[in-house]
């Protein structure tokens, strides 16, 4: 049985970034919003596009007003109103001022900006009661926060509202960026039915076809739902066959373990995978099967329980698909050392994973176990969850206002 840092390490080094050359596709600007750049931007604007003002106030040449006070005010004669947007139509000669508004061009002839708390108007004219404390005084000068021509975005980001500013701004209205990962689910087994199906005794709701799709999605891929199979290793083989033919991973749930049912690793050989994980020293989550076939595809076969199903795709798959999709870095899970709120328990036999929320307290940061049972057949208290706890092997106990390292979940904070 491998250790959970063992198995992370096996898992990227047998997931590969989707290739440069075949598995990207041109986006416009509105659809890039949590795509994934594969090329650099470059953009042939300078930003700011041109001196403008800061604030608003009168453009001014520094020389004429440098030497200025509340009692020798410089008084210069207003030949222009510039609002935002508008062109200047004049020089700005000596002796001369132009009104001006924030963000508005410079006109020719000006280098600084009066506030115009310290001025006052008296009809064409400005007085001017303070100085400026430099030449260029509250101008924003073309090219100070980029030039035309340099890196602007480097790959392997992710497109967010940030990044969706920038690129607005320089006018990067086409981007090429990754294709979005393909994630076939499909979950085994003769006792699993579908939402909308009438329950009948001994029967159980398949949820983690749908919880298991949430995930993909909040992750950028693209789900595939392939539905529930039967323990029928015929049926299960073939719709193994397509997931693997047509997906670049695939997320069996069910049929990993020793059962008489369990059919999963024994195909998965069958169709000629390397399995290169079988199980993992977590609670919950033992049973996780990952093996990798030569079209490149991945496949995990991870447990049927619910919470198992998902604890395994936020520790293993999460960092297999952030990897995969083109992200230059960022694959592993974020983890925080933070204050426990509860008393936490573990057998120490295995890493242990207790699922809850963290909250601020005070201004800080706190973990709260979930309420109920801490099972991982019990989804129900998996609601609002957006941390888990993590005890390691050997640790059986923490004491309610110890620290311990939380694990955030998929979506919880952001990608």
């Amino acid at each position: 049985m491998l250790s959970v840092k063992e198995a992370e390490s096996i898992i990227l080094e047998l997931v590969k970034p989707l290739d440069i050359r075949k598995d990207t596709e041109v986006v416009t600007l509105k659809d890039a919003t949590g795509r994934i750049l594969a090329q650099p931007v470059t953009s042939d604007l300078d930003f700011p596009y041109w001196d403008n003002s800061a604030m608003d106030g009168y453009a001014v040449k520094f020389a004429d007003v440098e030497s200025c006070s509340a009692e020798s005010p410089a008084i210069l004669e207003i030949v222009e109103e510039i609002p935002a947007g508008v062109q200047p139509k004049s020089a700005i000669a000596s002796g001369q001022a132009a009104r001006i508004f924030t963000g508005a061009m410079m006109p020719e002839g000006t280098d600084t900006i009066v506030i115009q708390e310290n001025t006052k108007r008296e009809g064409n004219c400005v007085l001017v009661l303070s100085p400026p404390s430099r030449s260029n005084a509250f101008v924003r000068q073309r090219g100070s926060f980029y030039q035309a021509g340099n890196p602007l975005l480097e790959p392997g980001i992710v497109i967010n509202a940030p990044e969706i500013a920038v690129l607005a701004t320089a006018q990067c209205t086409q981007l090429t960026v990754y294709r979005r990962p393909r994630v076939a689910i499909l979950s085994t087994g003769d006792e699993l039915v579908p939402p909308d199906r009438t329950l009948q005794p001994g029967k159980i709701v398949d949820s983690n076809q749908y919880a298991l799709a949430a995930f993909v999605a909040s992750q950028g891929g693209i789900p595939i739902r392939l539905g529930i199979v039967p323990d029928k290793p015929d049926l299960l083989k073939e719709k193994m066959t397509q997931a693997i033919a047509t997906a670049d991973i695939v997320l069996s749930t069910g049929g990993v373990s020793v059962g008489d049912y369990d059919y999963v690793e024994q195909l998965l050989a069958e169709l000629g995978g390397e399995i290169r994980i079988r199980s993992v020293a977590i609670k919950p989550g033992k049973p996780l099967t990952v093996a990798a076939f030569a079209n490149g595809c991945t496949y995990f076969g991870i447990p049927g329980n619910p919470v198992s199903a998902l604890v395994s795709c936020w520790r293993f798959v999460q960092p297999a698909l952030r990897k995969l999709s083109g992200l230059s870095d960022n694959w592993l899970p974020t983890f925080m050392k933070v204050r426990s709120r509860d008393r936490l328990i573990s057998d120490g036999k295995r890493e242990t994973y207790l699922w809850g929320q963290l909250q601020s307290v005070d201004g800080v940061c706190e973990f709260q176990l979930a309420g109920g049972a801490q099972n991982s057949a019990n989804l129900i208290n998996l609601a609002r969850t957006n941390s888990l706890a993590v005890l390691p092997v050997g640790q059986t106990a923490i004491a309610s206002g110890q620290e311990v390292d939380v694990m955030l979940v998929a979506g919880a904070f952001g990608r």
